[in-house]
């Protein structure tokens, strides 16, 4: 092999001995890389930083209860048991679940319950299941339930009767600031999430959710992960919104 660096040729034969030949190759052709403005192949591989990883999430119907509620429904000094992880860190589905109970006696008869307990108790729903129970579900960001409707929630100990709590989950994605960073986006911003498949759908206006310690995430409900066909989807994909 011969090469030209900075004009003057450069052969390879002759190596002293204990030079690999191959090696010596190697670097050559990296020199002359940089010498004609490119990376060297072991820097083009890795120019850039990787593209964050993308879980989509379908979020089923569950509640959120605050520590009162808890013993109410299931008995004095009772505390929720895990029984799954979720994916964001510190949170899980819990072995507890309750009855929900709405207008005209409509009522769902298991409901998970999700940990760790908040500060306010708080129902989540898919549209379907608000037109079962005969409640006009309002689209709400997750703990801003002023003025939304009540249910009543029975557990094995007790029942409650939540005066306002009902909601529909805004569609949101959860991420950290270094991959809001990376989109260009900041808490509280809208982003889209293209689903492709055999039921492309492109969900618009997606709350994002960036904190120090979020993983990336986008939750929807059952409807919309049903009506994308989200189990057979091919690739998902986040756009920031102008």
């Amino acid at each position: 092999m011969n090469a030209t660096l900075n004009g003057s040729p450069t052969h390879l034969s002759g190596l002293p001995s204990g030079l690999d030949r191959t090696a010596v190759e190697r670097i050559v052709r990296e020199i002359v890389l940089r010498s004609a403005g490119g990376p060297p192949p072991s820097q083009a591989a890795t120019k850039g930083k990787a593209e964050p990883k993308l879980v989509v999430s379908i979020s089923a119907r569950h509640c959120h209860l605050t520590d009162e509620h808890v013993e109410r429904l299931f008995g004095a000094g009772r505390k929720l048991t895990p029984m799954k992880d979720l994916y964001q860190d510190g949170f899980y589905a819990a072995e507890e679940t309750v009855m929900l109970v709405g207008p005209k006696r409509k009522m769902l008869p298991t409901v998970r319950v999700l940990g760790p307990t908040r500060k306010a108790s708080q129902v989540e729903l898919a549209f379907t299941d608000g037109i079962s129970l005969g409640i006009d579900l309002p689209v709400r960001p997750s703990g801003k339930i002023a003025g939304t409707p009540g249910c009543v929630l029975v557990g094995p100990a007790g029942a409650i009767e939540l005066t306002e709590g009902v909601i529909r989950a805004e569609r949101h994605v959860h991420m950290s600031h270094a991959d809001a960073e990376h989109f260009g986006v900041k808490d509280g911003d809208r982003m889209s999430l293209a689903i492709n498949g055999s039921c492309a759908t492109v969900f618009r206006d997606l709350l994002v959710r960036a904190d120090a310690t979020a993983k990336l995430e986008v939750h929807i409900d059952t409807d919309e992960g049903n009506a994308a066909d989200l189990d057979h989807a091919t690739s998902v994909e986040l756009v920031r919104q102008n």
